[in-house]
């Protein structure tokens, strides 16, 4: 059994995109209602906190083991949930804009993660997969060496190596847009790979757990719904719809 965080915090404004989207009702529910069931459907989550905004969180108490006021930015709000199991050797984190996730997908997740023994563990979709379960879902995808993959929005951490990692990541993401800046962090002859569909996963194993001095393992899942998310409007009648198939509503 391990713990689990859930990051229901609100980005920072983007041109078409959702804010505020923990409680976006889908079929009459809050969005993260439906994460906090398949955690706890896993049978492999012990204790669940949530990081957000505390006020709106309240409606949540009886649901979740521990509330914890939003932080700031996103990393800022996985340190500070981070932070509350520090002790643990692995904790799994989530975001809450997952509603087609499945206590099965959270399960097969966490024990492959944990059999590699890793301090990083990221899961990634196949597209194949993905539009196979979901084929009016648009998802961004990358193209390896091995086939194009999304990212998911789950992923495990040993809490002992958040400190020496949370500066390369914060620096991945202020330069995402840059290739240039990234490429300082990441490299030339990385970012070429990637750009001509050379790179691998094992590559990309390999340079994340060199950078931040760690061992970084990626997870090919077979489960659509953990790379499945809702982040602007026209997703939502899309997920529902899915969503309404799943219970037979429809």
């Amino acid at each position: 059994m391990i713990n689990c965080v859930i990051l229901a915090g609100s980005e920072d404004d983007q041109p078409g995109y959702l804010r505020n989207k923990a409680f976006i009702k889908l079929i009459g529910r809050p969005m993260i209602n439906y994460v906090i069931d398949a955690l706890k459907a896993s049978n492999c989550i012990e204790n669940i906190a949530v990081v957000g905004d505390k006020n709106q969180l309240l409606s949540l108490a009886t649901d979740v083991d521990m509330i914890i006021d939003n932080n700031g930015s996103m990393l800022d709000n996985i340190k500070v949930g981070v932070n509350h199991f520090a002790e643990d050797s692995m904790i799994l984190i989530s975001t809450c804009d997952i509603p087609l996730l499945t206590g099965e997908a959270v399960e097969d997740f966490v024990k492959r993660a944990l059999e590699t023994k890793a301090d990083i563990c990221y899961p990634i979709i196949n597209r194949k997969t993905c539009e196979l379960a979901y084929p009016e879902s648009v998802r961004t995808y990358a193209s390896l060496r091995e086939d194009q993959f999304t990212g998911g929005n789950l992923f495990m951490l040993n809490p002992a190596i958040l400190d020496k990692s949370i500066y390369i990541a914060e620096q991945m993401i202020s330069y995402r847009k840059s290739p240039a800046k990234m490429s300082k962090v990441l490299g030339i002859p990385f970012l070429i790979k990637l750009a001509t569909g050379k790179l691998t996963i094992g590559d990309i194993e390999s340079r994340a757990s060199r950078l931040l001095n760690i061992r970084a393992k990626a997870i090919i899942s077979d489960y659509a719904d953990i790379g499945n998310d809702i982040d602007k409007p026209e997703h939502v009648q899309v997920i529902e719809k899915y969503m309404k198939k799943n219970t037979g509503c429809i």
